[in-house]
């Protein structure tokens, strides 16, 4: 199979993995089952029938409202379903459709759910980090075990960062940023530097735009969840990450 042609399947399967990281960002904060009742309209609570549901295209095809009582669906589940399926294909240009493309495309799926959760409930869920250390370590093991040290230090070194953090400002950020941030090392390895980089200057960048809208005196009081600018650092780390790094050690030792 051709990369090409791989790339357009995960593009596909993403998208559908996507209808369900959805479910997984409303239901898990809300301690609900994942799996029942099957999708229905929030507002109705008709269930959502099967040619209704099929990713991007069932959206549009219902103008972004229920068949049944009309109630608008929100446009974040074709945009999340839509974003999770070109990550999906993105993983494939990038890292080919053999075995190397399993652990970013874990990584990828598992950062979908973490943001939108955080950027609603300002909490990362303990068990969507978990997973994520497991199969990271799982999959290093099974495909590149000669990487496993690296990335295991990488891990304890991010999180011990960002622990360092939470004591010298805890109201910066959360527990379960440094748990994230734990859990992008044993993904990224050495690339989580330029990750977390990124993660600050995004997160900076955001900051700003709040105190320029606000004030400082309110701006300060604004809640800004970093989870999501982990999220996007870990974007940049995982496509860039390695190169950025080679370009630093090339240019500077």
């Amino acid at each position: 199979m051709s990369v090409g042609v791989a790339a357009v399947l995960a593009a596909i399967l993403g998208a559908i993995v996507g209808s369900f990281l959805n479910v997984v960002a409303y239901r898990l904060p809300r301690k609900e089952s994942l799996l029942h009742p099957p999708s229905r309209c929030p507002e109705c609570g008709t269930p959502v029938k099967p040619y209704d549901n099929v990713p991007v295209l069932g959206w549009l095809w219902l103008r972004g409202r229920c068949r049944s009582c009309g109630a608008k669906i929100s446009p974040q589940y074709p945009i999340v379903e839509a974003l999770t399926g070109l990550l999906c294909a993105a993983c494939v240009l990038k890292f080919g459709a053999d075995r190397d493309v399993w652990l970013p495309l874990v990584f990828v799926l598992l950062l979908v759910p973490i943001t939108l959760i955080d950027l609603e409930h300002f909490i990362i869920p303990n068990v969507l980090t978990a997973i994520g250390a497991v199969a990271a370590i799982a999959l290093l093991v099974a495909f590149d075990s000669g990487s496993l040290q690296e990335n295991v230090i990488a891990g304890l070194a991010a999180g011990g960062f960002f622990l360092v953090a939470v004591l010298v400002y805890p109201s910066g950020m959360g527990v379960g940023d440094i748990k994230l941030a734990g859990m992008m090392g044993l993904f990224l390895g050495r690339a989580v530097v330029p990750a977390i980089f990124a993660a600050l200057i995004f997160g900076t960048i955001v900051g700003g735009f709040v105190m320029a809208r606000y004030g400082m005196k309110e701006g300060r009081k604004k809640a800004i969840p970093f989870g999501p600018w982990l999220a996007a650092g870990s974007l940049v780390g995982l496509f860039a990450g390695d190169a950025i790094v080679d370009w630093y050690l090339d240019s500077f030792t």
